[in-house]
Order: C-alpha cells, then sequence, then structure tokens
C-alpha cells in the first residue's frame, strides 16, 4: 500500500515538503501505530540489546535529520524503531540554506540535501524534550540527540557552541552526539581533524557532566564516509583516549556528481561497511560503533553487524520503503 502511495502521490512533492508531511504524519498519528502494535500488526523486535550503558529494544534506530525538532520522537518510536535520534540542533535557532535544498535521487535510491542544520535551536529544543520526558511513554523512548555548530559561530568558538547545546539537551537525552560530519555548513568537516575535533568533545563532556549529576550521559561523534582511512584510525584512536562511548559511521558523502549537497542511500553503503569495520578493527570493543549508510535490507543490516556495528541506523531506506518497514527490520534481526 505505501509504495503505491509513494509511487502516485507522495514522490510528486516536494522533497522538503514530503519531510515535513511526514513529520507531521508522525508527531499526530502515534495513536495510529500504538493501535497497529496491539493488534499485532507492527511486529517486535526479537532482541534487547545492552550497549552504551543502555537496554535498547532493538538493533535498527532512525539516524538523525528526519525529526530536527524533536517533534515525533514518540510517534517514530511506536512505529518501531529501537531508538531515535533527533536533530541536528544547534546552540541558536537558524533557518539553514536557501531553498531548494532537498531532492530524491531514486534511480539510485538515494537522497541528497544540503539543508543546513534548519532548526529551532536548543533552548526550543530542550523545551519540547522536557515535555515528552514528562510522561511515562516519554521516558521510555531511547532518545539519541544530535547537535552541530551554529553556522555563524566562528570556528574558534566551536567548542563553547557545542557545549551550550549539551547544557540544554543533555538532560534529556539517553545518548548525546557531537556531529562534526554533515557537508552543509561551511567548515564544518575541518572539526573532524583531532587538533580541532579534541576540544570539542573534551567541552562537551564537561557540559554534560554538569549537567546531569546522578548518571553519565554516553557520548558518541558521528563522521563522514569521506574521511580518509588514516583519518578514521585518528578519529578511533580520539575515542579510546578521550574514553568516548561510541562512534557513528557514517554520515553523507559528497563523492558524487549529483549536484549541491549531501548523498545518503545506497551510494553510501560499501564505504560505510568500510569505516566501521575499519573502527572495529582499531578500537575493538571499547567503543560502540553504530552503522549507518545505505541499509535497505536484512542482508545489509548484517553485513553492517558483521563488519562491527553493535546498533544500526536508517532514513534514506525509511523513506522508499515506509513506515512499517523498520518494525520488519528489527524483528528480522538477531
Amino acid at each position: 500500500m505505501y509504495r503505491a502511495f509513494y509511487d502516485h502521490l507522495l514522490s510528486r512533492v516536494d522533497a522538503e515538503r514530503a519531510h515535513r508531511i511526514g513529520v507531521l504524519g508522525f508527531r499526530y498519528g502515534a495513536w495510529a501505530f500504538r493501535a497497529s502494535r496491539s493488534l499485532g500488526r507492527i511486529p517486535a523486535a526479537k532482541t534487547q540489546v545492552e550497549a552504551l550503558g543502555l537496554i535498547f529494544p532493538g538493533r535498527v534506530g532512525l539516524a538523525a535529520g528526519m525529526d530536527k525538532n524533536a517533534e515525533a520522537a514518540q510517534g517514530l518510536a511506536d512505529a518501531g524503531f529501537a531508538f531515535v535520534e533527533i536533530g541536528t540542533v544547534t546552540a541558536q535557532g537558524q533557518p539553514g540554506n536557501d531553498k531548494p535544498r532537498s531532492w530524491r535521487e531514486k534511480d539510485i535510491r538515494g537522497l541528497r540535501n544540503r539543508m543546513g542544520f534548519n532548526n529551532e535551536g536548543a533552548d526550543a529544543v530542550a523545551e519540547r524534550l522536557r515535555r515528552l520526558r514528562s510522561s511515562t511513554r516519554g521516558r521510555d523512548i531511547v532518545l539519541g540527540v544530535n547537535i552541530g555548530k551554529t553556522k555563524a559561530t566562528p570556528p574558534q568558538d566551536a567548542a563553547a557552541d557545542y557545549a551550550y547545546s549539551a547544557t540544554r539537551l543533555a538532560p534529556h537525552a539517553s545518548y548525546l552526539v557531537v556531529n562534526v560530519s554533515s557537508p552543509n555548513t561551511p567548515g564544518l568537516r575541518d572539526l573532524q581533524s583531532t587538533e580541532s575535533l579534541r576540544p570539542i568533545l573534551v567541552a562537551v563532556r564537561e557540559a554534560a557532566d554538569a549537567a546531569v549529576v546522578d548518571h553519565r550521559v554516553p557520548l558518541l561523534v558521528k563522521i563522514a564516509p569521506d574521511l580518509a582511512d588514516e583519518d578514521v584510525d585518528a578519529v578511533a584512536d580520539l575515542a579510546l583516549e578521550l574514553g568516548l562511548d561510541g562512534i557513528i559511521a557514517t554520515n553523507t558523502t559528497i563523492n558524487h556528481d549529483r549536484g549541491p549537497g549531501g548523498l545518503s542511500g545506497a551510494p553510501v553503503r560499501m564505504r560505510a561497511v568500510e569505516v566501521v569495520g575499519r573502527l572495529k578493527a582499531r578500537a575493538g570493543d571499547a567503543v560502540t560503533i553504530i552503522g549507518v549508510g545505505g541499509i535497505e535490507s536484512v542482508a545489509d543490516a548484517q553485513a553492517m553487524l558483521n563488519a562491527g556495528a553493535t546498533l544500526l541506523q536508517v532514513y534514506t531506506a525509511f523513506v522508499y520503503q515506509g513506515p512499517g518497514w523498520v518494525a520488519r527490520l528489527n524483528a528480522a534481526l538477531n
């Protein structure tokens, strides 16, 4: 049913507008997913996963980028995502880049975007998360919060910018992610160099610890598939040095000829698996790896797990395959 709906209607709508329709659908349609679950139409995951000091009700979660402002986390969890990562959130709200800035690449099963971290800012998102966490069901969601640098913030002030977001958002997060790998904020990927990344991670760790005193909020970093192998190794070494909890591999790629912005989906899969494998070989079991990039099937998911990922994230295939797909994927994985 979803495939026909997508082919005949949704695919004809502008990509960014369709994205907004999707967010609103999950925001206001949580009741429908709960009803479907109670009727047995949404399968449950077979296996809980212990990672990052948390219990995940399955292996497959939602990557950042879908729910930028934490509007639809409850509906997304009810639809079958084992965990939901919201954001990217910046310290200050910002409109993002000029439109058009989102495109479907249907012939290669990809999505391309140059959104530019459009979001309402850490204060507004923190208040929305406070309301979400005030309910029992909201507290039960394993919720990642992905934070990025405000576009107007100069690189020398990046650590303080990230730390502000961590201070506001860590009290509501199951885990925090430092995003230095989006290609759509000028200069952001330069922060992946270890000399630039180290002070950011230290500042975020200190801010999170000061904001949450009764437990430790896990901290991860998200990296690009376009890093050279030696830079992937350097990030793994830095994670070990700082006691980082995890690494998310990978973000979108700029190694394509489709136009401006980062490309996600099937074209990223091979490199994402390579990066996951390299991180695992370098860091072993000391760092949890979340694999993301081009997962479209159980076989794709298993390949990522075999490479060394403990948890998985999806986004692009979810857009193409529909809201029931992720629950089926979680149910199929042991």
